[in-house]
């Protein structure tokens, strides 16, 4: 009697559990675990239900410009940090305009102060959505994941860093997109972090740069895209710097097919 007194465990009734008992599964999501998301999803809806979108338009550059301008002259700092935290924070929160926003930084700061600026306060917004999925969604998700997700998670694990370069690099896919995927693939947050701000950082400083030459732009009233932006050798330098940072996949890739015939010509 003794050494079963020892050996149990007491419930919260005074009951006794047997420890060899199969344990209930963990809740697959909480409460706990979930309210920084449903924070980020308030935010973009409150966003867009304000029509926030216009302010992140030539337009709107075109009619504050001169005040920005002023205040920058003034408050250069304290603009420079309100700049950083904005990025960040619009980052964090999805908000569509990315483009504007650092083409207006490259013609208030100059390309280089811009350009750096909005590379940090991406990395700091991006770093956070993905902590944040990860956190609330990623890790629960990959507990129950199935073979054929954990196979992929596995291969991509493997080459994380430069499938996040080659991502960032190409602006193919919608930013945000390219912050959460990796949550869900058990991307480690130091490869995350090295991957965007460094993947970032071409597309980043050639936005800034048409920046300084928008006084000019928003003068003539022209109209300017993204498309005519990455158009030409912009984008063809942009898909280069992803082809080199796809070598070292493309190496493993054909070092494992080498090592592989090796041994099949050893067994045969």
């Amino acid at each position: 009697m003794v050494g079963e007194d020892r050996g149990a465990e007491k419930d919260i009734a005074g009951g006794v559990v047997d420890p060899s008992a199969p344990k209930a599964p963990a809740p697959l999501f909480s409460m706990r675990r979930l309210w920084p998301v449903f924070v980020l999803i308030a935010g973009l809806a409150v966003f867009l239900a304000l029509d926030g979108s216009k302010y992140f338009t030539l337009d709107s550059l075109r009619l504050h410009r001169n005040d920005l301008a002023d205040y920058v002259a003034h408050h250069a700092v304290l603009m420079a940090l309100c700049y950083l935290s904005a990025y960040a924070v619009m980052v964090a929160f999805s908000v569509p305009g990315g483009a504007i926003m650092t083409m207006t930084g490259g013609f208030l700061f100059g390309t280089a102060l811009a350009g750096s600026l909005a590379v940090v306060g991406a990395t700091v917004g991006a770093t956070a959505v993905f902590l944040i999925a990860k956190t609330a969604l990623g890790d629960p998700l990959r507990t129950r994941a199935g073979p054929a997700l954990q196979k992929m998670e596995a291969g991509f694990q493997e080459n994380a860093l430069s499938y996040l370069l080659i991502l960032r690099l190409v602006p193919l896919f919608p930013f945000f997109l390219v912050n959460l995927v990796p949550a869900f693939l058990g991307v480690s947050l130091r490869d995350y972090v090295l991957a965007t701000f460094f993947g970032i950082i071409p597309a980043t400083f050639v936005f800034a740069q048409v920046g300084t030459g928008l006084d000019s732009i928003l003068e003539s009233g022209e109209e300017l895209s993204v498309g005519t932006i990455l158009s030409g050798e912009v984008l063809l330098a942009l898909i280069g710097l992803a082809v080199l940072s796809a070598l070292p996949v493309a190496y493993k890739i054909y070092q494992a097919r080498k090592n592989a015939d090796k041994t099949e010509g050893k067994a045969g």
